[in-house]
């Protein structure tokens, strides 16, 4: 017999899960309190690296399914949801989306809506790193100068007004640059 879980995921402690949980049950599910897995945890994580997933996978058996209001409860990463599915359809595990209109992504249907958006993931990731390549190329045919900007302060700057029995939080003030600056050089060999 199979039983339903829910997997309700949000970002940050000042959101819910509430509206996922009320979702599940307007759209006719009946999910078990005891299957129902919340968690607080951003969704750049990978799903198989989350506490709550990785419990939620130990209590899973095949026949199941897993119910989850939106793909990116699963994860921000079209490529981290899909190998998720893929990891759970090779369980026997169902997993169903209600944003995709309750479809079950291990489905035939819910495969190939997957692989279409994988595609469409790709494809933009793709298009970003173009854009941005052409952008750097630019930028470097214009002189301009790429990367980090030169330091304003060397250990020796730091160590000279440190040898006038300057504070760490003056020697920044005198430098301009920030109090972590003025730290990271503090307790470097003499540069004398």
């Amino acid at each position: 017999m199979s039983r339903t879980y829910l997997y309700a995921r949000v970002s940050t402690s000042s959101q819910f899960n509430e509206n996922q949980v009320q979702e599940v049950k307007t759209a006719g599910f009946d999910v078990q309190a005891s299957r129902v897995v919340e968690e607080t945890i951003s969704g750049s994580i990978a799903a198989k690296e989350r506490p709550g997933f990785q419990k939620l996978l130990e209590r899973m058996e095949s026949g199941d399914v897993l119910i989850v209001t939106k793909l990116d409860r699963l994860g921000r990463n079209a490529m981290d949801v899909r190998q998720t599915v893929e990891h759970l359809t090779a369980a026997g595990i169902r997993v169903h989306c209600l944003a995709l209109g309750g479809m079950d992504l291990t489905s035939p249907a819910g495969k190939m809506t997957m692989q279409v958006l994988t595609a469409v993931a790709e494809f933009e990731r793709d298009l970003l790193i173009e854009r941005t390549q052409s952008g750097l190329q630019r930028a470097k045919a214009e002189g301009k100068k790429l990367g980090r900007p030169e330091a304003k302060v060397t250990t020796y700057n730091v160590w000279s007004l440190k040898t006038k029995d300057m504070t760490q939080a003056e020697v920044a003030r005198e430098l301009g640059i920030g109090i972590a600056t003025v730290k990271r050089h503090w307790n470097k060999s003499s540069p004398l």
